[in-house]
């Protein structure tokens, strides 16, 4: 059956979603998503969505929805990780932790890569349009803001990350031995925030940097 992930590479939701394909072994095909074109979104969810990511799956298409903004991490525990994903056992309070490391943590760290990706976008009227996006959110000359500013956004994205340094050092992964989606989620803002290279997590953030590898490492297949 057919896979494809259409994905932006730098996402800190779709960074999860290609992990977990590759760790469970499932043969699949990635599809760059424009920054500013996603018509092709459009036409594949009929209307109904144009962000990323977007599996198609054989006939299926999935993605976030409002009743489910987990969906696609859903489909994926359904259909190949056998339940790993979501265990029973910490549902509630890994919802907990997933809201925080999505809302809190990836608020906090998307700034660190943000402006080189935007710099990475060739095409002058594709950036300017990405540009004009970001600063109807975040308000004008954010880019070169988050770009001035990176030294203090770094400090406070890693000083909430101590929590999970401590966790780390007891744990192998959040919940135990074994990653479940709040592992994953993790690892996407934290590929997110290093993805150009401008910023690296710190020496001090020992353990975290070990789980890093675990993770990177880590196959059901």
């Amino acid at each position: 059956m057919k896979t494809i992930l259409h994905e932006m590479a730098h996402s800190p939701f779709c960074i999860p979603i290609v992990r977990i394909l590759e760790g469970y072994g499932v043969d699949f095909e990635r599809v760059q998503v424009s920054a500013w074109d996603r018509r092709e979104l459009a036409r594949l969810t009929g209307g109904a969505y144009y962000q990323v990511p977007v599996l198609e799956h054989g006939s299926s298409i999935v993605y976030e929805t409002a009743g489910d903004p987990l969906a696609l991490p859903h489909y994926l525990d359904e259909t190949f990780a056998a339940g790993e994903l979501f265990p029973a056992q910490h549902a509630g309070i890994q919802d907990i932790v997933i809201n925080h490391i999505e809302d809190h943590l990836e608020g906090l760290g998307f700034p660190l890569s943000d402006p080189a990706c935007v710099d990475a976008i060739e095409d002058i009227g594709e950036r300017t349009m990405v540009i004009r996006h970001k600063e109807r959110k975040m308000g004008p000359g954010c880019v070169e803001r988050w770009r001035s500013n990176a030294a203090s956004i770094a400090a406070e994205f890693e000083s909430a990350l101590l929590p999970y340094e401590v966790r780390l050092g007891t744990n192998d992964f959040l919940f135990g031995d074994a990653p479940v989606y709040a592992d994953y989620a993790l690892y996407g803002v934290l590929g997110n925030a290093q993805h150009s290279g401008d910023f690296n997590l710190s020496f001090s953030l020992t353990n975290i940097k070990e789980w890093e590898k675990r993770m990177t490492a880590f196959s059901r297949s």
